[in-house]
């Protein structure tokens, strides 16, 4: 069985040593090299092709993230694990936009270390707990926000300004007068703005209107 050739990247020597000493009995890795800092990351990944390097964010010199981003954008086949310190949404996506394939603690790294370097080494991606929650959390907030923002493009004008006046509190009569429109034609627009927006009573329309910013609350 071929194993999981490693590259150790971080600026401390006790913590590339008890790293190595999480590694080396695992039957399925094997350490390859080290580095102190990202620029001898980036040397030695170029040097040495390892299937993952484990990487610190806070280096001197060319840190993890910059050494992340070379990695990544020279084509080289190696993928990037960061273990760090830091339990921050921000490092979290900034690492995800770099090209990293996986997010885990230092503060845990005993527990989710290995199943992380396996995971990320058969092409997946790992994050620790709380973070892939967040994680699912943004995608779901970002999806239902595209959805509301598709449904709101396929309004015609003239339904945007109804939807509008209506959210505010206008009847029939007093929109039809300032659209120039009869009352009947008012609720006919009505009608097919709650069909496209899937909505079902006045009061939706108008969280609708409040959320999509078409208001002041």
């Amino acid at each position: 069985m071929r194993k999981i050739r490693l590259l150790v990247a971080d600026d401390h020597p006790v913590v590339r040593a008890g790293l190595r000493a999480l590694m080396e009995p695992e039957a399925d890795m094997e350490v390859v090299g080290e580095a102190a800092d990202g620029a001898e990351a980036l040397e030695k990944t170029r040097a040495l092709s390892p299937d993952v390097v484990v990487m610190d964010l806070a280096m001197p010199g060319v840190g993890g993230l910059e050494a992340l981003k070379e990695i990544v954008d020279s084509g080289l086949e190696s993928r990037v694990l960061v273990l760090t310190m830091y339990d921050d949404e921000q490092y979290l996506y900034r690492v995800i936009r770099a090209g990293g394939s996986g997010y885990v603690l230092k503060s845990s790294a005993d527990r989710d270390l290995m199943m992380a370097i396996r995971t990320v080494h058969a092409g997946g991606v790992f994050l620790y707990a709380s973070a892939a929650t967040d994680v699912l959390r943004d995608y779901v907030e970002r999806a239902r926000s595209a959805e509301d923002e598709s449904w709101l493009h396929r309004l015609s004008e003239r339904e945007l300004q109804v939807l509008t006046l209506t959210a505010e509190g206008f009847s029939n009569q007093e929109i039809g007068k300032r659209l120039h429109l009869s009352p009947k034609t008012v609720d006919t627009y009505r009608s097919r703005i709650m069909d496209k927006l899937n909505l079902r009573h006045r009061s939706e329309l108008v969280r609708y209107a409040l959320r999509r910013g078409l208001l002041q609350p």
